[in-house]
């Protein structure tokens, strides 16, 4: 059985990252980047980090924000009146 962790994990590990903190913690990509490998140690590296962030953008589940620099949100977040 393989220890390789697919680029699919990745993305939902950093999709669960940012869906935890939304509200409290902006993630920067370097930050969720950091956050991955520091968990998986070498089996993870920056590549697979970057093809993770690109297939959530792609897929929807997380957007680019920009307020005092480049962000990981989720969509729909930024901009958007509060609900009661």
């Amino acid at each position: 059985m393989s220890d390789a962790v697919t680029t699919a994990q990745i993305a939902d590990e950093m999709y669960n990252l940012v869906k935890e903190y939304s509200g409290k913690k902006r993630f920067k990509s370097s930050d969720l980047t950091k956050e991955i490998i520091g968990k998986h140690g070498d089996k993870v590296n920056k590549k697979d980090c970057k093809a993770a962030l690109r297939e959530l953008m792609d897929s929807g589940r997380c957007v680019y924000g920009y307020a005092g620099g480049s962000f990981i949100a989720l969509p729909g977040e930024e901009g958007a009146a509060k609900s009661q």
